[in-house]
């Protein structure tokens, strides 16, 4: 009777739809692990066409060349210790499932069908999935596995049904996205089921970018009693392996625990991470920024420049008669301690030029935000030509608390191919940019030290596009506007609710109407970093026609 095992994680960054690329990984890893004397190799949930496919499921050549590379890879092990656990599609009974294969001794030796499908925020399974019967619990080698696909672990009905099935230990493979404090989450629910079970818990768990989900990784160990004995690392690859002993029962000896980020520096690695991928697998050779001296761009730029590398990231300053000489000095005081290329395009003829063409049209109107809009519209379509000269992917600047009230001009500055901070929220923007000057990120390509200018913090945000203007001209301070911007989208709270945070009633259903009636804008911003519970696009989906407005009195829970 077997008295040990060796179980190996590979924490590999598959990506979405590159069947062959991902089966060439999932081989590497199982090369690895059988040199190490593994006896299982465990892989994230669908690592042969990684997650999410979205409708690329649907389609049955696609599912016909995932499953080539699951036979590929079961041939593979024909004639070697180790065998593995690999996440792919099944098509069965004119359903297709998300099912988990055992694969050993060049054969399929268990086939396993998620069972709780997740149809809430970035997941639609059930549009694509069938719900798999209650699974059985796999013998492998003397030992019992508990095999938990992803949502499988978030419920209590799965882990007690292997319990009883005789399960020794749990595996769960996830393809679990990042969201702030997400890890706590996970965590949490993992030791519920072991508090149910007493059995040891191995968490495997994606780590890459698949447009605006970033997958952080962070796979960890629980012992019987709840305790995290080994943790993988986070916004990397990685890989470790643990032994497995019997002593009466079936238990974990500890690993080695990786240290993780924690709170703003968690989130300016997400955001850092995030790019990185979506450039790199998207293949753009670099990204072109408008710096225009205000903390957004500047810390748009730096995430890029630690992302990407100084020689991949291009920036342009695109002054108006009504750019102050601040700005000029911050946005060219930034490229200059970040090491990257800055250019000058006035915008001042331009201007004139459409002021000229739209004389006749626009003769006794006074000027209003009309003639505001046509100077972001002209930077926009700089930008856009210059990317289209060189190749280099644009990125816009914009923040969550912006996109939320709509202060952005549509084709002018919500142009662009990926927006890195459009879930962060202004008031984030200060702190993750104040962080970014006294910390160098960990796998950063930038230089140490301050590299966005102080003045940037301190002077009034301002779109620059008349005389003396401020943001606060139109909307709330930042600190408010974004305490009450985070009750109605993160927590869905009523007028009433947010007005109880402290609020005055007049500005709280000001924004909630900014917040409304922005949707049309929303739906055709770039896609930009998951880092809340909220984003919006995958998370909340509004209607841009929509005559609901909340009164007060009426938001009371039910």
């Amino acid at each position: 009777m077997t008295k040990s095992l060796k179980i190996a994680i590979a924490q590999i960054n598959a990506t979405v739809g590159d069947i062959a690329g991902n089966r060439d990984l999932v081989a590497a890893a199982y090369a690895r692990a059988e040199e190490d004397g593994a006896d299982l190799v465990l892989f994230p949930e669908l690592v042969i066409t990684s997650y999410p496919p979205e409708d690329l499921i649907l389609k049955p050549a696609f599912r016909a060349e995932a499953y080539e590379a699951l036979e590929a890879l079961t041939a593979l092990t024909r004639d070697k210790n180790a065998a593995m656990l690999v996440g792919c599609p099944y098509a069965g009974n004119d359903n297709i499932y998300n099912a988990l294969y055992l694969l050993g001794e060049g054969k399929i030796l268990h086939r396993q069908l998620k069972v709780h499908l997740p149809n809430y925020g970035v997941f639609d399974e059930k549009r694509i999935f069938s719900e798999g019967p209650m699974p059985e619990a796999v013998p492998f080698r003397g030992i019992t596995l508990g095999l938990l696909v992803c949502e499988d672990m978030w419920y209590a009905d799965i882990a007690g049904h292997l319990k009883q099935q005789g399960a020794d230990i749990l595996i769960a493979p996830h393809a679990s996205p990042f969201e702030d404090a997400k890890r706590d989450v996970r965590i949490m629910h993992a030791k519920a089921r072991v508090a149910e079970t007493g059995l040891p818990l191995v968490f495997v768990n994606q780590v890459g970018g698949q447009d605006e989900l970033v997958f952080d990784g962070s796979s960890f160990v629980l012992d019987k009693s709840g305790r995290r004995i080994a943790q993988l690392k986070e916004f990397e690859e990685d890989y470790q392996v643990l032994e497995v002993v019997k002593n009466g029962t079936w238990a974990v000896r500890p690993g080695v625990m990786a240290a993780l980020p924690e709170g703003t520096e968690q989130l300016y690695q997400a955001l850092m991470y995030g790019l990185r991928e979506y450039v790199g697998k998207n293949k753009f050779p670099g990204v072109l920024i408008g710096l225009s001296g205000g903390v957004d761009s500047a810390l748009t730029t730096a995430l890029a420049v630690d992302a990407l590398g100084p020689g991949c990231v291009d920036t342009v300053m695109m002054p108006s008669p009504y750019t102050r000489p601040e700005s000029f000095a911050d946005a060219k005081a930034c490229a200059k301690k970040l090491g990257i290329k800055y250019d000058i395009i006035e915008i001042t003829p331009m201007m004139e030029a459409f002021e000229g063409a739209l004389a006749k049209s626009f003769k006794g109107l006074a000027e209003d935000t009309t003639e505001e809009n046509i100077q972001a519209r002209i930077r926009g379509i700089l930008l856009m030509a210059l990317s289209n000269k060189f190749g280099k992917m644009v990125l816009a600047t914009g923040n969550k608390s912006e996109m939320s009230v709509g202060y952005s001009t549509l084709y002018g500055d919500l142009c662009g191919g990926f927006a890195v901070l459009k879930d962060v929220y202004k008031t984030k923007v200060y702190e993750l940019g104040r962080w970014r000057n006294q910390n160098l990120p960990s796998g950063g390509l930038g230089p140490k030290g301050k590299v966005i200018p102080e003045n940037t913090f301190t002077r009034a945000p301002s779109a620059e596009l008349k005389p003396g203007q401020t943001d606060q001209d139109s909307l709330p301070p930042y600190d408010v506007l974004d305490d009450i911007l985070h009750g109605f989208i993160e927590e869905d709270k009523s007028i009433d609710e947010v007005v109880a945070q402290g609020h005055d009633a007049g500005t709280v259903a000001k924004v909630e109407k900014m917040l409304y009636v922005a949707e049309y804008k929303r739906r055709q911003a770039p896609p930009g970093v998951k880092i809340t519970r909220r984003l919006f696009g995958r998370d909340r989906r509004y209607p841009i026609v929509n005559a609901f407005r909340d009164r007060p009195g009426t938001g009371k829970r039910k």
